[in-house]
């Protein structure tokens, strides 16, 4: 990232229409050297048809190359809520390839196949990209109180035997076995970065699984920049 990408960050407006992560990464794109399943060939990426986890893989990676692979970040213990102030290295983060199955079935249209155990019912679904990650948190904050079968809803695009229109009544009476089998059912077949991490808390050395803080301050130096003013303080003389 460059100074001029700090009018990206600090736009407001991206930032509510959820624009601001499209435009930082159309900011920081040069050149294609691959297209891989997109059919972009030499033109700019549209960043809305990239499936959400190569998105956030390039984002990490944007991030790595400005500041360093270093991230600093700090969070609450959940057991005795002392401060834990923790370090990872965003390059090293695994990382979940798209399978050939899963290129061929998106590049035939984005139409994946799934039968649910308790219903025995077929299902076909989609891979998020970066046109349904500006639209799915609009919808939910429409619809706080059932976030499940609304995502579920929007992912599902059809469902053997039951007209579209039933489609969503149908989803909120499925077995909550159903449900968890169908949101594994998204992730394995979709890519993606695994942002889980485990930290041990200094205190009372409890160690618990925190997702990786991702928003507009991820991409500010924030707390390395902290860090150089207390070592330059400290080796000032008194």
């Amino acid at each position: 990232m460059r100074v001029r990408e700090e009018r990206v960050l600090a736009d407001r407006r991206l930032a509510k229409s959820g624009g601001q992560l499209e435009e930082l990464l159309a900011a920081c794109w040069e050149t294609t050297v691959d297209p891989g399943p997109y059919a972009f060939g030499d033109k700019p990426i549209d960043w809305a048809a990239v499936l959400q986890g190569d998105r956030f893989f390039t984002l990490l990676n944007i991030r790595a190359l400005t500041y360093g692979p270093d991230y600093g970040f700090s969070v609450s213990c959940r057991n005795c809520r002392a401060r834990i102030e923790w370090e990872v290295d965003l390059t090293k983060l695994p990382v979940r390839p798209l399978s050939s199955e899963s290129r061929a079935a998106f590049m035939a249209g984005n139409r994946f196949e799934t039968t649910l155990p308790d219903a025995g019912r077929r299902v076909w679904f989609k891979l998020l990209t970066g046109d349904d990650e500006r639209k799915l948190p609009a919808l939910q904050r429409a619809a706080p109180d059932r976030l499940l079968s609304l995502v579920l809803a929007y992912r599902v695009l059809e469902i053997d035997g039951v007209d579209p229109k039933d489609k969503r009544a149908f989803l909120e009476d499925l077995t909550l076995r159903d449900a968890d089998f169908l949101v594994d059912e998204f992730d394995r077949v979709d890519c993606g970065v695994d942002t889980t991490i485990e930290v041990e808390c200094p205190e009372c050395r409890e160690v618990q699984d925190v997702d990786l803080p991702f928003d507009s301050a991820f991409f500010l130096p924030g707390r390395e920049r902290t860090a150089r003013r207390k070592a330059r303080s400290a080796s000032s003389p008194t």
